[in-house]
């Protein structure tokens, strides 16, 4: 009796499979010449009606070969899908955009440069088997910077990283004058970069986008030049850490960009860092891997630091990965337990959105190179057994196991140029890493201060914190300038 009724719940099941609406997904030769080979992306969402552009889920993948223009894919419970399947998805209104992605440029695929997709329209999933029609005859333009006259668009062509990726590639900036750059053409400034986290955009500073276009902000009283720097490239945000998968970030960023800006701007030689998240591991790195290059720097609520606590799990010691609740919302569904669907058809998010996230960020920095261009994970996103062959690669990027190896050449160029600041309650529990390499630097009369204020990850950055990290910068600054007589 039982095993009859297993049977006609899996034939039900498969009915209701083969009467779940469809969606069949094409491109025109004037949005691309083709043929295409890589991954299509369907995005589904309840409330932006511009799916494409606010990636969260339920979203769907499909990876073909050789699909010319006008053939038709067609997205089903085939698809690899988060957080269920087609057919399993709760029925009523959805937006929905698809998107074939090149490849070329940028972090999030429905923004890439090049890609094309199609307009988004509104579908009513109901008890039907009806399929839905999606042409992707639009293609993503190229982000335009609108220049002010305080704030301009640096590109900086990378050799480095052209070889590296097998296309062109450039490091881009924002660059913030100070009040005065116009009226004192002799003048020369210090320059203060501020790295943004994962997600950052140096676009926000074209007047297209934002009225944030005044002069740069002093160094307390200090005149300066900002450079703001945002990471991003085609897997996530690079850290500007030398990796297998992103190139040689680091170097291209010190022998090419530096020297370029230094160039085409008054500067004095005075180089500062700040930066938060994965801008907070930049300034790490930077520092630790590049200390004569800089007068100071200040990381903020940087990314693990230290290998012993990445978020909850100690990679050296733990098996798998000790899951975090995340108290952000990334969806718009709730949970759906693994018993829910096919135990082979559960995945992760990043799986589906394959590039361009924090997970497969990190991979992306710290991991070797896997197959189809993307990095081999630590995880495994099933069963989150830890790959120790791919730790063995990121243990280089443990940075408070980076400085004790090399201290005795880094102190004298390091010492008393880096400060590291942090929330007591932050809300990926960077804190502990920080704490931990806090630990190690004291136990190498390391000249480097760590800070821990009230507040998480994302309220921590209050006037007092922001007063306490300027006031570092000055302190830096002062001392580089008493070295440096201009």
């Amino acid at each position: 009796m039982k095993r009859a009724f297993l049977l006609g719940l899996l034939l039900f099941m498969m009915l209701e499979t083969t009467r779940a609406q469809q969606f069949a997904v094409s491109y025109t030769a004037a949005a691309y010449a083709g043929p295409f080979t890589g991954n299509v992306i369907l995005y589904l969402s309840r409330r932006n009606a511009e799916p494409k552009n606010q990636p969260g889920w339920p979203c769907y993948r499909l990876a073909v070969r050789n699909v010319r223009p006008g053939q038709t894919i067609t997205f089903s419970d085939s698809a690899l899908s988060y957080p269920t399947l087609l057919s399993r998805l709760e029925r009523g209104s959805y937006y929905v955009q698809a998107v074939w992605d090149l490849n070329r440029e940028g972090r999030i695929i429905g923004q890439s440069t090049g890609n094309p997709y199609s307009a988004a329209r509104q579908v009513a999933l109901g008890a039907t088997d009806e399929t839905f029609r999606l042409v992707c005859d639009q293609v993503v333009a190229a982000p335009v910077f609108v220049e002010s006259t305080f704030c301009k668009e640096f590109k900086s062509p990378s050799a480095l990283l052209s070889r590296s990726q097998g296309k062109p590639v450039s490091l881009n900036a924002a660059v913030i004058l100070p009040a005065d750059y116009h009226r004192h053409p002799r003048r020369r400034y210090p320059v203060l970069f501020t790295v943004g986290g994962f997600g950052g955009d140096y676009h926000h500073y074209s007047r297209a986008v934002s009225t944030d276009t005044l002069p740069a902000t002093p160094i307390d009283t200090m005149a300066c030049i900002r450079v703001y720097l945002d990471g991003a490239c085609s897997l996530g945000h690079s850290v500007y850490a030398n990796s297998a998968n992103n190139g040689p970030v680091g170097n291209a960023f010190t022998t090419e960009f530096l020297p370029l800006l230094d160039q085409r701007y008054r500067t004095n030689g005075a180089r500062l860092l700040r930066g938060h998240s994965s801008g907070g591991y930049t300034v790490v790195y930077l520092m630790t891997h590049y200390p004569r290059l800089f007068a100071g720097g200040n990381a903020s609520a940087p990314d693990p630091v230290d290998f012993h606590r990445f978020e909850l799990t100690n990679l050296y010691t733990d098996a798998k990965r000790v899951e975090m609740v995340d108290s952000v919302t990334y969806g718009e569904l709730p949970p759906i337990a693994a018993a829910y669907d096919r135990p082979n058809i559960v995945r992760r998010l990043e799986d589906i959105l394959y590039r361009g996230e924090q997970e497969v960020s990190f991979d992306a920095v710290f991991s070797p190179k896997g197959r189809h261009g993307l990095p081999r994970p630590l995880f495994n996103s099933t069963t989150n057994v830890l790959d120790r062959r791919v730790f063995r690669h990121w243990q280089p990027y443990d940075l408070t196991q980076y400085v004790r190896r090399n201290w005795p050449h880094l102190r004298p160029d390091l010492n008393g140029k880096l400060r590291i600041s942090a929330g007591n309650e932050d809300s990926y529990y960077l804190n502990f890493s920080a704490l931990l390499m806090e630990q190690e630097m004291k136990k190498l009369g390391a000249d480097m201060p760590f800070a821990y204020y009230p507040g998480d990850h994302f309220n921590v950055t209050t006037p007092e914190y922001k007063r306490a990290e300027i006031r570092w910068l000055k302190k830096t600054y002062l001392t580089w300038l008493a070295q440096h007589p201009q």
